[in-house]
């Protein structure tokens, strides 16, 4: 799924030289569950821009199902990002005129499909995350816990092979956070994701296969819990990722 090959990644902030990534090597395996933790400014959402395409490393390559992001055009990453990647933040990102649907419709756009497949995608994704009976809800109608829902359904509607997710409970109460994390491992669970997940709470790490831990832009990955073959696909979580320093 994706392999970083020394990849860093620096910026200049008052005349100073900030590594946000320092040099690093990386595989993380297709239908591989992974939470990373570490203080905050050690390169977490740094590393999840570049794993979506948002952004671009100063040095190395990102390779994603065999295409370098890192050296497709503007144009091209876009459209992968708009297939095959979705994409939960913390704050929902929510357009607040619009209603829940149609929110969730606004990921279908890019990929030209008809208004009635649109519509028809669109009402499953919320059936999907529990919501379908708000469809026609705006944000400020609906709680925090189910505009998080409505930001799930909008990343899980255009169908991506992987799931991008910074911090997507950090402003969730405890139940409503395991509601969240329970719909994510769902998703992952039934539809083959490969989900990847920024977060500070250690009790979300322990469900994951995968805990990666980011410290001083570095990523070192090891196996959080054993694969339960009752109920966890059929992925080797040993094969699921690694990383070391380049």
């Amino acid at each position: 799924m994706y392999q970083l090959t020394g990849v860093s990644k620096e910026f200049h902030k008052n005349g100073k030289l900030i590594e946000a990534i320092r040099p690093m090597d990386a595989v993380i395996e297709d239908g591989a569950w992974l939470a990373i933790q570490g203080p905050t400014g050690h390169g977490k959402t740094t590393l999840l821009q570049l794993l979506g395409g948002l952004d671009r490393p100063t040095h190395g390559t990102v390779e994603f199902d065999g295409r370098q992001l890192s050296s497709l055009s503007e144009s091209a990453v876009t459209k992968i990002r708009a297939a095959e990647i979705g994409f939960v933040f913390q704050t929902f990102n929510l357009i607040p005129t619009l209603s829940a649907a149609e929110n969730v419709e606004t990921a279908l756009v890019p990929l030209k499909m008809s208004g009635a497949n649109r519509r028809e995608r669109t009402m499953n994704a919320l059936e999907s995350v529990g919501l379908a009976d708000r469809a026609r809800h705006l944000p400020s109608e609906l709680s925090g816990g189910q505009q998080q829902r409505v930001g799930i359904a909008r990343a899980l509607v255009k169908e991506p092979r992987v799931l991008l997710a910074d911090e997507p409970t950090g402003n969730l109460d405890e139940d409503t956070r395991d509601e969240i994390i329970d719909l994510l491992e769902a998703s992952w669970r039934e539809r083959g994701l490969t989900l990847v997940l920024v977060t500070h709470d250690s009790s979300i790490v322990k469900r994951a296969w995968l805990r990666g831990v980011m410290r001083k832009g570095r990523l070192t990955i090891s196996e959080a819990r054993p694969r339960n073959p009752d109920t966890d696909p059929d992925v080797d979580p040993d094969a699921g990722a690694e990383a070391e320093a380049a």
